[in-house]
């Protein structure tokens, strides 16, 4: 197996395991600590957390059928720069109040999608 789709293929299972891990968390200590609002802001990090390590999977496979790709290696690399900006600055908002860790989220936001733009050209290039 190709070094790029081994590496997206651990660290799609670490945050899938770290993801649920937070889910956890969440159910069983933060609930009652945490105003609804901030819940729901912790359970959209979270959620966006696992449908990016679903993403970092898909990326391994990628680069295990089509073979090595800097289009996917750059996908990958965003869906993990996007866990940590959206998810963790959501994980922070919520759980601190801090206000400002709101702001960076977008960016987040930005690197996911344009994992999914690369990911895309990726798979369309592959096809030439």
């Amino acid at each position: 197996m190709n070094p790029a789709a081994r590496t997206f293929l651990i660290l799609g299972a670490a945050n899938a395991a770290l993801a649920v891990l937070l889910g956890a968390f969440g159910a069983h200590s933060l609930k009652t600590h945490l105003a609804t609002e901030m819940m729901a802001v912790y359970q959209t990090g979270l959620q966006y957390h696992l449908f990016h390590a679903l993403g970092l999977l898909a990326v391994g496979f990628a680069l295990k059928q089509i073979g090595d790709s800097a289009w996917l290696r750059w996908s990958g690399w965003l869906m993990l720069a996007g866990i940590f900006i959206f998810s963790g600055s959501l994980y922070l908002l919520s759980i601190t109040g801090l206000r400002w860790s709101g702001a960076v989220t977008p960016l987040g936001g930005i690197a996911f999608i344009t994992a999914w733009v690369l990911f895309a050209v990726a798979v369309v290039k592959s096809a030439r």
